[in-house]
């Protein structure tokens, strides 16, 4: 049996670059290694973040989750153009969530959706969340950039984040 290269549905033909994205991806992950922290296992690039909860040492612990996004700052930003800080205020969002209750932030994952990668925009977007993740004392451990050319017109995006704790 042979398979044909000509399908009919790809990546490339739906608009999603992967080749783009794996170039994304090697330009990310020092960032996501700077904010590792006792318990963090995986790098960006698997299909999910792995943490070791038992490098923490807390007894009987509950987990605190939180979720948000940026909202209406993404228009600021795109005012502005600079995307530099956007991700610092998507860190925040989701640790305050999580401090109000108790828990100690350990790890934040995000979701980006764009029309088309653009490798210094997504890039600063993500260096960002880097600096929220350092200030707050948590793991960046992974997140998703999904290319949605027929979703999005022009410059628009999502930006949304989910944080971890543990009490």
């Amino acid at each position: 049996m042979t398979l044909s290269k000509n399908y009919k549905y790809s990546y490339k033909k739906s608009g999603v670059n992967v080749s783009l994205g794996n170039e994304l991806i090697k330009k990310i992950s020092p960032y996501a290694k700077e904010t590792k922290i006792p318990g963090t296992i995986s790098n960006l690039g698997g299909f999910g973040g792995v943490f070791d909860l038992r490098k923490k040492k807390y007894k009987d612990p509950l987990l605190v989750t939180t979720t948000d996004g940026v909202g209406t700052k993404i228009i600021l930003a795109k005012t502005l153009d600079d995307y530099s800080t956007i991700g610092i205020d998507l860190v925040a969002m989701s640790v305050n969530d999580l401090i109000v209750q108790g828990a100690e932030p350990l790890l934040f994952l995000d979701y980006l959706a764009v029309k088309k990668l653009n490798i210094k925009k997504v890039t600063s977007i993500i260096k960002g969340i880097k600096n929220g993740c350092l200030s707050a004392g948590c793991a960046l451990i992974g997140g998703e950039t999904a290319e949605l050319s027929d979703l999005y017109n022009n410059d628009n995006f999502d930006l949304a984040g989910f944080a971890l704790g543990i009490v």
